[in-house]
């Protein structure tokens, strides 16, 4: 297999209380915030590679969503557990409680977008730039899903998901690695895998994937990626898209609709979804010659 990224994570996870659980996050630099958000099945873990490019450039807070990483789980997980809704009011008491004020810059990935773009519409006035990589940038159709992804997602999304999911893991041991271009390391692979080694610990894996705004369901979700779609499209906030070669989800008809928006700057990287695990040398600097262009306030 070609040269893999190292697994080596230098970055201490500090603990902050969040409703009645704690939650994990990196936080490292000083100055205005630079959040990085990620996805599924990942957690901070995955900015380990691109931290050490920008952490001279500003505060770097990356929390692990929760039920994910170092952040604890939720009691007595089931179906609708960690929706969208719950995930994004978790975040909004992390980054109000972690004291984050504007301007903030985003960096975001995978489901970190959905989350990292809704903040930010629901918080126009303190965004300084919004960087994004194999986001959620519009209401889905199954057409626009990647061919070899969409029985997976369906199982996922169906009755058979449970099985699927919490008892075979597929997220974690088919999904993830499959989608690292170069390899995912078998250091990497544990450390991912960790958080989601019992069975219950697995919703969150399996809930993101129902919570995808796919030919109109679920219908709360897909407005939220609706109105901050809209926005995007008309602000002038200072936007770097990353663009993954060959990339996922954030292909053919969804990367038409980002490339419409103003105030967009793009580069492009080699690598699947889980991009940040291919280029993150390539990310990290793309970001660092990008955060000193923004406004400061």
């Amino acid at each position: 297999m070609a040269d893999q990224i190292p697994a080596d994570d230098p970055f201490p996870r500090a603990w902050l209380r969040v409703g009645d659980v704690d939650m994990a996050y990196v936080d490292v630099g000083e100055g205005a915030p630079i959040v990085f958000l990620h996805g599924n099945p990942t957690s901070s873990y995955l900015w380990r590679n691109v931290l050490p490019h920008v952490r001279h450039l500003g505060r770097c807070i990356a929390p692990d969503l929760i039920g994910m990483g170092e952040s604890d789980k939720l009691p007595d997980p089931g179906p609708g557990t960690y929706s969208f809704a719950t995930h994004a009011a978790y975040l909004e008491q992390f980054l109000d409680r972690v004291g984050v004020s504007g301007p903030v810059t985003l960096v975001l990935h995978d489901w970190g977008s959905g989350l990292g773009f809704n903040w930010a519409e629901r918080h126009r006035d303190r965004v300084r730039g919004i960087a994004f990589t194999e986001a959620i940038v519009t209401p889905l159709t199954w057409e626009d899903w990647p061919v070899g992804a969409r029985k997976v997602f369906q199982l996922m999304r169906g009755p058979d998901g449970e099985a699927a999911v919490l008892d075979k893991n597929v997220f974690v041991e088919r999904i993830l690695p499959a989608s690292v271009a170069r390899g995912l390391s078998s250091e990497a692979h544990d450390r991912y895998r960790t958080p989601f080694l019992e069975r219950d610990s697995r919703w969150p894996t399996l809930e993101w994937p129902r919570q995808l705004p796919i030919e109109g369901e679920p219908a709360a979700v897909v407005e939220v990626v609706e109105r901050y779609g809209a926005w995007l499209a008309t602000s002038y906030v200072p936007k770097l898209f990353i663009d993954a070669d060959p990339g996922s989800i954030l292909v053919g008809r969804q990367r038409e609709v980002v490339r419409s928006w103003p105030a967009l700057t793009e580069v492009t990287v080699p690598g699947s979804h889980f991009v940040l695990e291919d280029s993150p040398d390539e990310i990290g600097r793309a970001l660092a010659g990008w955060i000193p262009t923004l406004p400061r306030s």
